[in-house]
């Protein structure tokens, strides 16, 4: 079955077993006047909702914290909702040196620790890293493609990014789920 196109008049259901694009799904949004902002996965609840029975699901508006005081020490408390900037990455680097960066388990950690310190957060850093480096960072489940992308390269040793990127494009064409299947491995033949 071809990929149906995305409108009003497209069931939630069916919507939900193809693949379409964060770009396409704030068309969606835009063309019927629901809200555009969040992720992927919280445009895709929308619109599907939507579908459904023509509802609009309310958006998570986050508050920010903003940093009034912009001068740091441990002592320092993690907010919640905290916004982090050029001058929090410098106050890091000065403890945790120049390869410092806010990667996603270090983001996720201060987002799950509020009410710590940074110094918290410093000691916290080296153990993440160590973490991922055993684990391999894990890939949030909007991000089906990257997902994708490392199943195929850990089934198919020595293929290309190529080959990995038309297994992906024949993946997404279809009706289902869009994780990695030997079987995809068909369309290189």
């Amino acid at each position: 079955m071809n990929r149906p196109i995305l409108d009003k008049n497209l069931d939630s259901q069916l919507f939900t077993e193809f693949y379409y694009l964060k770009e396409e799904l704030i068309q969606f949004c835009r063309d019927y006047n629901l809200p555009t902002s969040g992720g992927k996965i919280e445009l895709t609840n929308r619109i599907q909702q939507y579908l459904k029975d023509g509802s609009v699901l309310k958006t998570n508006k986050k508050q920010r914290t903003i940093e009034v005081n912009q001068t740091f020490s441990l002592a320092t408390v993690i907010l919640p909702h905290m916004r982090y900037s050029e001058k929090h990455r410098a106050f890091f680097k000065q403890y945790l040196g120049p390869t410092f960066s806010f990667n996603v388990p270090f983001q996720r950690w201060l987002k799950e620790n509020s009410g710590k310190t940074f110094q918290d957060a410093i000691d916290a850093y080296p153990i993440l890293l160590n973490i991922k480096k055993k684990q391999g960072a894990a890939i949030d489940k909007q991000f089906e493609y990257n997902t994708y992308i490392r199943a195929f390269f850990q089934d198919n040793k020595g293929k290309s990014l190529e080959d990995a990127i038309k297994c992906w494009r024949y993946k997404k064409s279809l009706q289902g789920h869009n994780k990695y299947e030997k079987s995809d491995c068909n369309v290189l033949k």
